[in-house]
């Protein structure tokens, strides 16, 4: 996600207008008012191919989260309440070092559930539940491991979910042990595989792999395990079964 917002800077920035509001002393306009509104914000920014679709208070002091829509994609950038001064880049906050900017990206840009292939994808829980919710894993990766015992717990605590479970060997030692359980589309096999146990060579050949591979990339899903919710935003990392089940609640879509 990262290498997509530095992208959007550099054009943003490529395309702003070089000009500044200087007073009769010389030095450059002071904010004059506390709030940003929309319109504000369009006339900071005019001469950029972008749409400005809100305005919201920042988290940081005297800032304004502006989000614009640029190339199919939208992304938050900081202006100051004069509308003199323009921020990019990420917002961190210190206590829990929590990328700021990466979540309002993630949260204006879910993803679009409907082009994620099921085919090959191991479903735990009710096929016909409305809320759908896909995890990204690997048969190598201890936290997967982890996660999917909650999976389990959560199936228990709500019958009415379904998990779409997409094999993503990240590890090269992963990847022959994925292509065994893709080619029997066991989630025996896969538990197998997640307790230890040796699995059989391929059976096989497919592409799935490889496709599987690709789809985390154009979704910007760097590790595992990762959890796409049924509105389209992303978790990354284990979850423990209160948090889980929280996140799936706050995150449901009304109809499929």
């Amino acid at each position: 996600m990262r290498l997509i917002l530095s992208f959007f800077v550099i054009l943003l920035l490529s395309a702003l207008p070089v000009y500044a509001a200087v007073d009769s002393d010389g030095s450059t306009e002071q904010a004059k008012t506390q709030e940003l509104s929309k319109d504000d914000a369009i006339k900071a920014l005019q001469g950029i191919q972008g749409e400005v679709v809100s305005v919201n208070p920042a988290e940081v002091p005297g800032l304004f989260r502006v989000a614009m829509r640029m190339q199919g994609k939208i992304i938050p950038i900081y202006l100051d309440a004069s509308g003199s001064y323009l921020f990019t880049g990420n917002v961190i906050r210190i206590k829990d070092r929590k990328n700021l900017t990466e979540a309002h990206y993630q949260r204006l840009n879910p993803v679009d559930t409907s082009i994620i292939p099921l085919d090959d994808a191991l479903i735990l829980g009710n096929p016909e539940a409305p809320q759908r919710i896909f995890v990204f894993t690997d048969p190598h990766c201890p936290y997967c491991s982890k996660l999917h015992n909650v999976l389990h717990e959560a199936i228990k605590d709500n019958p009415e979910l379904a998990f779409y479970i997409k094999l993503i060997p990240f590890k090269q030692s992963s990847k022959k042990i994925t292509q065994t359980i893709l080619c029997n589309k066991s989630m025996e096999q896969l538990e197998m595989a997640f307790s230890g146990q040796a699995l059989p060579e391929p059976t096989c050949e497919s592409d799935v792999i490889e496709k599987n591979l690709a789809l985390a990339q154009a979704l910007n899903i760097r590790g595992t395990p990762a959890i796409i919710l049924p509105n389209g935003q992303i978790s990354s990392g284990y979850r423990s079964l209160e948090d889980l089940l929280k996140i799936i609640a706050e995150n449901q879509v009304d109809s499929l």
